[in-house]
């Protein structure tokens, strides 16, 4: 089923400043949506409001149910939470089954199989690791057979490995589901998203493949925020280590910004652009980042070892660069 927002609201924390929040977003019929964004950007208070957690304006529609004025219970909707929200005092089994009172629930031992923790179907949430718990709380989203899944960043307290493992599992169950799946996390976006969201402060900033959005990102925010590199231009020209001029992109008039993923950055080709000091070589899984000094800005590339000198010849690929104007 199609899941459709257009929604605004407002949240005061106790002792906070009130924080708002409005969005204009469709995820269709089996699409994961991921909403992309820094912490306090709004994400988790979004997700909250289309659970029905909050006061709003605006519609939340489910294919062609209207969901605005319905209780949480009633909306359809299995909702995942990022501190997993089981209930200590309840067996794994019990908190699967939980959904049972108020609709026709799948075997919560089925479930616990499919996830490979049938085992701990008599143990209580305290004992569990995280990694458990998770598997857990997933199962009982999946048991009350919702329309659509909305999960707030379910995965960013797990360490590292369990993190991987559990996003292939998530991938596995959100295919063909409808998901509106909110973090900060970019590796995970890039990973189970059909479309991607980027928040700031409360807004929808772009939406697009995520293809189209970290490869081509609209602003200088989600360039930086997605993980490329964001480099100021003067008067669309790049201020190049030795001078000559700078370099410059086709027809950058207007551009104040460039953007290039360190992936697509060439290190020492035939025909470089420009020489730029090394400043920082930082070891990551098999492969070096290397920080490099261009005119007082930083731009990070990947290199499979540490280079040989103290300087690189550097390319930037015209057909990966992004020119930008805020």
């Amino acid at each position: 089923m199609s899941l459709d927002v257009d929604v605004s609201a407002a949240f005061t924390a106790e002792g906070a400043d009130r924080f708002e929040v409005s969005a204009d977003l469709s995820v269709a019929d089996g699409e994961t949506l991921v909403v992309l964004g820094p912490s306090g950007s709004g994400k988790s208070l979004l997700l909250e409001t289309v659970a029905g957690f909050h006061d709003h304006e605006g519609r939340v529609a489910l294919a062609d149910r209207d969901l605005t004025d319905a209780p949480p219970e009633e909306r359809g909707l299995g909702f995942v939470f990022q501190d997993y929200a089981l209930f200590p005092h309840m067996t794994v089994r019990q908190n699967v089954a939980f959904g049972e009172r108020y609709h026709e629930t799948r075997d919560p031992d089925d479930l616990l199989a499919e996830f490979g923790v049938a085992d701990l179907a008599d143990r209580y949430p305290p004992t569990l690791s995280g990694g458990e718990a998770q598997r857990v709380a997933l199962a009982r989203a999946l048991a009350v057979r919702p329309d659509a899944f909305l999960l707030d960043e379910p995965l960013s307290a797990l360490d590292v490995p369990t993190r991987q493992t559990l996003r292939e599992v998530l991938a596995d169950v959100l295919a063909d589901e409808t998901a509106m799946y909110v973090t900060h996390n970019r590796t995970t976006a890039r990973a189970i998203a059909d479309r991607v969201a980027v928040i700031r402060d409360g807004e929808i900033v772009q939406t697009g493949t995520p293809e189209a959005v970290f490869e081509r990102p609209e602003s200088s925010f989600v360039a930086r925020f997605t993980g490329a590199n964001c480099l100021e231009l003067d008067a669309g020209t790049l201020a190049v280590p030795g001078g000559g001029g700078g370099l410059r992109f086709g027809d950058a008039d207007g551009a104040t910004h460039l953007a290039v993923r360190p992936e697509h950055v060439e290190l020492d080709p035939a025909s470089p652009d420009f020489t730029a000091p090394v400043e920082r070589v930082l070891r990551e899984d098999g492969r070096c980042r290397l920080a490099l000094d261009v005119a007082g800005q930083r731009l990070d590339a990947y290199a499979a070892a540490p280079p040989e000198s103290g300087a690189v010849g550097v390319a930037l690929p015209r057909d990966r660069v992004a020119l930008l104007s805020e």
